[in-house]
């Protein structure tokens, strides 16, 4: 770490416009940072994240392209595309006359349907003078009932156009004997009035009607063109313009069974329904001619061929066309995808500005196919799922860019402050540099101070290099420690480990990690206490532990600096190292420490003064370190004597008898008995 860095945190409440301060810097040293990566990427991790944005875009653009991305971008075309469909009242300008499940009982066959009632039917159609007759039915094989068919075509005056479908166009369900026959018959009944017409529904490779169906090659033409007589359709390209009923219970079109037109008298009472209007003739049954159309993904039906051909109608007899977007508007949109996916992938910010910067781009990505999909334009083939992906393998490029390149001036960074301060401590520190002050401030925290018992004395017997190595290994022991429990480390004055928590950043759980490193350092120390062929046996590690305010900060002079921590709180915790030597423990915590970090886990050990504080100190030491154990009944006879009842000193000395190798709490009756209820022990 650069000596002229400050590590001294922010004030725990900030006001409202600091921390919009502190945001805009945390934007613009993100911004920074991505201009950084571009400028120190080299040549070769430029092309390589150029190479990953080019596939992105390409990706962005051309997703409906992409099997492994087709399927998201139907879906999505398919629930925006219904979302987005206006709901209309009925359009009684086409009526639907299907055979339905009761018509097919009627009659007694399925396949084909029945050419009498088909006969019956346009015949009385005919009589009521509609506009256009379009079926939606295909004569393709002889069937007995073709001779009364064939007369009721040549008596009809109504334009009337019947399905027509060829090997070379529906080769999967018309084979070329069939094709055969039905020029034939047509060939029979060509009259003025009587003509084919296509009837053919494209969908989709997953077999879903979405779009128009391709404009004829050659003759005959589409039914949409042939009942309306639309040229501004016959060529029409793009997705359909869906509608939806106004009302859940009320059809888009009229439908009527073509049962009720197989009677003249009952069809005589039908003419306002059919008169000037187009009539299409066709099956509405459950497992036949059916589509899956966008609809289905919301309501999980399907829908008779005969109404999509009654959706198209209806489209040219409005004469509104979806609005093809541009390829320039298609490039556009992701070339945007791409760089927000960049320009956030490069931002070195805290998630408090990555989600709703994310979440933002995300939305807008998700919406504007919406957007122009509910504004008219033709969405079939707009990339949405594509857009994310472009954003998604963007935002990965430049942050691996971004991470790459700033790894080693971070590892650097976090090795600096690695070395005195917690790694999550250091990597936030790293994150958010405006935490940092060249000021000190004020600020509660856990100080802790370690010591090796009779350190003077095994320096003095040594060499120097064994004393070197030594220590170099205890303290790199201890520090380790330290760190481990999220502490700072403030200084090592010889064989001493001076640290705090609570600065340069707070967290809730301080005390209880505060307390845990107490005890680890003891209980690490006394891997040192015997000799090996490498060292020499050193004495226990003892540890005092306070809380209480102190002034953090950078202190020091023009060549030299130091974050470290002045006060009170850093001399009563020296102190109490101390004392474990005249108490005979190995770690002593003060009650406000202890308070915090759970009495439950310390016993208490009466109450001390220490040198240079004239108030008097309770001292409490942790449970799990050598003898100390927790004793109810012991705590519960201590309780008794400070309240007063001196008696209780009998049973305290035999409590502590019962634990020969318990030489402090021995040593605690006996203080207790030489300074009385209330009283203190004076250390000096």
């Amino acid at each position: 770490m650069q000596p002229s860095r400050c590590l001294a945190s922010r004030p725990r409440d900030r006001p409202g416009a600091d921390r919009r301060v502190a945001d805009s810097s945390r934007l613009t040293a993100g911004f920074a940072t991505l201009r950084l990566a571009i400028g120190q990427a080299g040549p070769l991790r430029l092309f390589v994240t150029g190479l990953v944005l080019v596939l992105g875009l390409l990706v962005a653009r051309y997703s409906w392209n992409l099997p492994l991305v087709l399927a998201a971008e139907r879906g999505l075309f398919d629930v925006r595309a219904a979302l987005t469909a206006p709901r209309a009242d009925q359009d009684d300008r086409i009526v639907l006359v299907v055979y339905t499940e009761e018509t097919l009982a009627a009659t007694g066959k399925r396949s084909p349907l029945d050419r009498t009632m088909l006969a019956r039917a346009l015949a009385n159609l005919d009589a009521l003078r509609p506009r256009a007759i379009g079926v939606d039915i295909l004569i393709d094989q002889p069937q007995p009932e073709d001779p009364a068919l064939v007369a009721a075509l040549k008596a009809v005056k109504t334009p009337t156009w019947f399905g027509f479908s060829s090997a070379a166009e529906n080769g999967e369900y018309v084979m070329p004997w069939q094709e055969a026959h039905m020029r034939a018959f047509f060939a029979g009944v060509a009259s003025a009035p009587v003509r084919t017409a296509s009837i053919r529904l494209d969908v989709d490779s997953d077999n879903a009607w979405r779009q128009w169906p391709r404009p004829a090659q050659q003759p005959p033409p589409l039914l949409v063109g042939a009942v309306t007589g639309a040229r501004g359709f016959a060529f029409h390209e793009g997705a359909v313009r869906l509608r939806q009923s106004r009302f859940a219970d009320r059809a888009l079109f009229p439908v009527l069974p073509i049962d009720l037109f197989g009677d003249p008298d009952t069809a005589a009472a039908l003419r306002e329904a059919v008169a000037g209007k187009i009539v299409l003739v066709g099956a509405d049954l459950p497992e036949v001619d059916r589509f899956i159309t966008p609809f289905t993904r919301l309501t999980g039906t399907t829908t008779a061929g005969v109404e999509l051909h009654a959706m198209l109608i209806a489209q040219a007899l409005d004469g509104v066309k979806l609005r093809p977007l541009a390829p320039a508007v298609i490039w556009g949109m992701a070339v945007v995808a791409v760089l927000l996916g960049a320009l956030t992938g490069g931002l070195d910010a805290g998630a408090r500005l990555l989600i709703p910067f994310v979440a933002f781009e995300v939305g807008l990505l998700g919406w504007l196919p919406y957007e122009l999909a509910a504004r008219g334009f033709d969405t079939h083939g707009l990339p949405c799922a594509g857009l994310g992906v472009g954003w998604l393998l963007a935002l990965m490029a430049s942050s691996t860019l971004a991470r790459i390149v700033g790894a080693e001036q971070r590892r650097f960074a976090q090795g600096a402050l690695g070395k005195y301060l917690p790694r999550d401590v250091a990597e936030q520190i790293l994150r958010e540099p405006e935490r940092l002050q060249l000021s000190g401030e004020r600020r509660p925290v856990f100080a802790l101070f370690s010591d090796i018992e009779g350190f003077t004395a095994m320096c003095q017997s040594q060499p120097p290099e064994v004393v070197a190595a030594t220590l170099n290994d205890y303290l790199d022991t201890m520090s380790a420690v330290v760190l481990r429990h999220g502490g700072t480390l403030d200084k090592f004055v010889a064989d001493a480990v001076v640290a705090f928590w609570g600065a340069p950043i707070a967290r809730p759980d301080d005390a209880e990690r505060a307390l845990a490193c107490a005890i680890e350092m003891v209980q690490a120390g006394e891997r040192f206490q015997a000799a090996t062929a490498t060292r020499p046996a050193m004495g226990r590690t003892r540890v005092g532990l306070h809380w209480g305010d102190v002034v953090v900060g950078n202190f020091g002079g023009e060549g030299r600096i130091q974050y470290t921590a002045l006060g009170d709180a850093m001399n009563v915790a020296a102190r109490l190292e101390g004392a474990n030597k005249a108490l005979k423990t190995a770690a002593l915590v003060s009650r406000e420490a202890a308070e915090q970090a759970g009495l439950e886990k310390l016993r208490a050990m009466g109450r001390v003064r220490v040198r240079g504080r004239d108030k008097p100190v309770d001292v409490f030491e942790p449970l799990g370190i050598g003898a100390a154990v927790a004793d109810p009944e012991f705590a519960r006879l201590l309780a008794a004597f400070e309240a007063g009842d001196t008696a209780t000193i009998t049973a305290l000395k035999a409590r502590a008898a019962a634990a020969p190798e318990d030489r402090a709490l021995a040593y605690l009756v006996e203080r207790l008995r030489l300074t009385g209820p209330g009283g203190v022990h004076d250390l000096d």
